[in-house]
C-alpha cells in the first residue's frame, strides 16, 4: 500500500471515530510510518486516535504528536486532580490499596509503587486517564512478581499457539530472569499488540521487549 492510500484510510478512520474530533488532526505517512499533530480535548481523546490508527491496516508505526489542550470546564489544579487521582485508585479493586504514589505536575500524572503484576499496573493507568485535567500519564510503577515462574517461554509460546490473533509460527520468544523478548514478524500493528499482551499476562514477566516488525 502506497503512502498516499494510507494517510487516506487512517484519515477516514479518524472521521469515522465519535469520540475523536478530527478537525485539528493533521496526519502524515512515511514508509507506512504515521505521524498525527495537531490538538485534542482530552487525554482520552489522544489515545483514542492512537487506537483508531494503530488498527489501520498497512500501519508500521505510529508517532503521535497530538498536544492536549483541555477544553473549559476541564481544568483542574494540580492538587485536586491528585486528590481525584488517589481516589480513583482506591476504588479501583485491582490495584492494591496503598501500593501506589501519584505525583502531578501540570496536568501531567506520574504513577510509582510495586506491584505484583502488569495488569494491576495497567489498571492504574487505565483509573487516572479517564480523569478530567488529565494531559499525560507517566506509568513507572515497577513490577516484581512474589514468584518466579520458571517455565515463562514455554506458557508463552503456548499463549501463541492458542491465540487465534497471533501467528505463533512468526513469533520468537526468549526469556531469562522475568525478561522476555519477542522477535520475528507479525502481519499487524493489532497482532503485534496482542503478542507482547499475551507476554505480559504470562506469571514472572518483569520485562517485556518487543522486536516483531510489522510485515502486512
Amino acid at each position: 500500500m502506497i503512502d498516499k492510500e494510507l494517510k487516506q484510510h487512517v484519515q477516514s478512520a479518524l472521521d469515522w471515530e465519535p469520540s475523536v474530533d478530527a478537525t485539528d488532526i493533521g496526519v502524515s505517512v512515511d514508509e507506512g510510518v504515521v505521524t498525527l499533530r495537531g490538538n485534542v480535548g482530552s487525554y482520552m481523546e489522544k489515545l483514542t486516535a492512537e487506537r483508531v490508527v494503530l488498527r489501520v491496516y498497512g500501519v508500521k508505526a505510529l508517532a503521535n504528536d497530538l498536544v492536549v489542550h483541555l477544553v473549559g470546564g476541564y481544568e483542574r489544579t494540580d492538587t485536586e486532580l491528585a486528590q481525584a487521582a488517589l481516589a480513583a485508585l482506591k476504588w479501583n479493586t485491582t490495584v492494591p490499596n496503598e501500593r501506589v504514589t501519584v505525583t502531578v505536575k501540570g496536568g501531567e500524572v506520574t504513577l510509582n509503587g510495586t506491584l505484583d503484576w502488569p495488569h494491576q499496573k495497567d489498571a492504574a493507568a487505565r483509573a487516572v486517564r479517564n480523569l478530567a485535567g488529565v494531559t499525560s500519564v507517566i506509568n513507572s510503577i515497577i513490577i516484581q512478581p512474589r514468584v518466579k515462574a520458571l517455565d515463562v517461554q514455554d506458557k508463552i509460546e503456548a499463549a501463541f499457539k492458542r491465540s487465534a490473533q497471533v501467528d505463533a509460527r512468526r513469533v520468537n520468544v526468549t526469556a531469562q530472569d522475568g525478561k522476555v523478548i519477542l522477535s520475528g514478524n507479525v502481519h499487524s500493528w493489532a497482532e503485534r499488540q496482542e503478542a507482547e499482551r499475551a507476554a505480559w499476562a504470562a506469571p514472572g514477566v518483569t520485562q517485556v521487549e518487543n522486536h516483531l516488525a510489522v510485515v502486512p
